[in-house]
């Protein structure tokens, strides 16, 4: 798939002379559907800065996104990832006044716009996305127990053909890049990474992460049955977490439903807000414990030092040992904001104008967040950890 000279570019800002003083850039990208293109936009202001990541974990919409950064070399991903958003995205209708998504929709007001969008997840439900997903003919209700056909409404076969048009699967293997791609064991119910350093990626494994029931079908790998991540978590921070990076760390997390928001006045906003909380996976919580587990981690790097000597060799302490850690970490949160006439099926509203509009969102909430020079300083307090929000710390 070539690459779209005619997409809008979001602009440049100044590029970074050199690398900020973290041994490992990480990349965090949710699940979040059509949303997703909130990460290409990110990606696209990073790259601008030279903030290339050494190690880019995704979910469901953020596999794809990340799968294609870590597919790709340097100079091509943001090429690559306006490629792929511009093939599943609906350019405007015609002669439909303000019902197309267009500028009468947005000139209109948000009531315009809402039904202008409305339209467009219709559209995406009944007919599917080109390059993604179409609709199982009959209904899998009238399939056979037992066949792929009877367990989704849609089949992602096209997906497959597509991900293999924008990634390069023997470069994700080559461990330029680290990736990790979150799914969840139909079986056990076990969540699952597929990571570099412990599988061969290819793409059944980011349609794999993806594969949302009952809308998706379950991706069969060497004899297994996956679905998507998010059942289980939509914040791949967890896992990051979990294998304690080796060094001094800046990551970026990259979230598509916010978990605050206003109490509820309608049903449709009900349906929207309970999606948001659900799918949010408690980020903040999820940083609040890496924030306890790092200060536990300096305490005991501290405690261990002033040891005497004939006690460092104890077996307990030799076991310590391996949880301590001076190592320092910088986790800077982008989250998406959704406008209010998007509503609970903007994770599924495929239409160009929204996508070019999340894109965008994605591109200036990073500009923003990176002219807060301390982004990219290390931290100096005791914790040796530093957890920047736009919204919390200054939105400009």
């Amino acid at each position: 798939m070539s690459p779209d000279t005619t997409f809008p570019r979001s602009g440049n800002h100044k590029r970074r002379p050199d690398r900020p003083p973290f041994d490992l850039i990480i990349l965090l990208l949710q699940g979040g559907g059509a949303l997703g293109a909130y990460q290409a936009g990110v990606y696209e202001a990073l790259a601008e800065a030279d903030l290339h990541p050494d190690w880019t974990a995704g979910i469901s919409i953020g596999a794809i996104n990340a799968a294609i950064i870590a597919g790709n070399p340097p100079e091509q991903r943001v090429d690559q990832l306006r490629a792929f958003w511009r093939f599943i995205t609906q350019p405007p209708a015609t002669g439909l006044g303000f019902f197309d998504g267009g500028s009468l929709a947005h000139s209109a007001g948000t009531t315009a716009r809402q039904l202008a969008n409305q339209l467009s997840a219709s559209s995406a439900a009944f007919s599917g996305v080109a390059g993604f997903f179409a609709p199982r003919l009959p209904s899998p209700w009238l399939w056979p127990a037992g066949t792929v056909q009877a367990t989704s409404y849609y089949d992602t076969r096209q997906l497959g053909s597509t991900l293999e048009r924008v990634i390069d699967f023997d470069r994700i293997n080559a461990g330029a890049m680290r990736l990790s791609l979150g799914a969840v064991n139909v079986a056990t119910g076990n969540f699952v990474h597929f990571d570099t350093t412990t599988h061969t990626i290819r793409a059944v494994h980011v349609m794999a992460s993806g594969a949302l029931p009952p809308g998706f079908p379950a991706i069969e790998i060497d004899g297994q049955h996956y679905w998507d991540g998010g059942l289980v978590s939509n914040t791949p921070l967890q896992w990051v977490v979990q294998n304690r990076p080796q060094g001094d760390t800046l990551a970026f997390q990259v979230d598509l439903w916010n978990a605050r928001g206003d109490l509820p006045t309608s049903m449709a906003e009900v349906t929207t807000r309970q999606k948001e909380i659900q799918y949010s996976s408690r980020t903040r919580a999820y940083s609040d414990g890496f924030k306890h587990s790092q200060i536990i981690r300096c305490a005991l790097a501290s405690l261990l030092e002033k040891l005497p000597e004939e006690m460092k060799d104890l077996p307990e302490v030799q076991m310590l040992k391996g949880e301590a850690s001076h190592n320092v970490h910088n986790l800077i949160q982008l989250i998406y904001r959704a406008r209010k006439y998007e509503g609970d099926s903007k994770d599924y509203e495929f239409s160009r104008q929204s996508m070019e509009e999340h894109w965008r969102a994605g591109y200036h909430d990073t500009v923003r967040t990176l002219r807060h020079p301390e982004v990219l300083e290390r931290p100096c307090n005791r914790t040796g950890l530093f957890i920047f929000d736009i919204d919390g710390d200054g939105r400009e």
